[in-house]
């Protein structure tokens, strides 16, 4: 089943390589915009974007059973309800952090590798 991305961030490789499907650049946009924050919201916003982003995913032509979302903490328990009451199962991507050491230790690369998803 696909698997919407909803996140700020385009899905990895390996995300879209397990199904996940990055919308339109134009209904990205739409996204981002509705689920970043630029200055502290009220109860009654967050659930006005977290139901504005459903209605969003609930209108498209292409049906989706879940959904990755991520982003401010205090906005995901709203955006979940909302997809839940639409039929979306949410989930949140999880990455296994892998720090590679070169040989003499003066240099480290920190890498994340796509090990699936938390469904809640």
């Amino acid at each position: 089943m696909n698997i919407l991305n909803l996140t700020q961030h385009p899905a990895s490789p390996e995300q879209v390589d397990a199904g996940v499907i990055n919308p339109t650049p134009e209904i990205k946009a739409k996204i981002v915009r509705l689920i970043t924050f630029n200055s502290l919201p009220n109860l009654d916003e967050i659930n006005a974007r977290a139901n504005a982003v459903a209605a969003m995913v609930d209108g498209m032509p292409e049906k989706f059973g879940r959904a990755m979302i991520g982003g401010a903490p205090f906005f995901m328990g709203a955006l979940e309800t909302a997809l839940k009451k639409i039929g979306i199962v949410p989930v949140y991507a999880f990455s296994q952090r892998i720090v590679e050491e070169s040989a003499g230790g003066s240099e480290k690369k920190v890498i994340f590798k796509h090990e699936g998803f938390v469904e809640v």
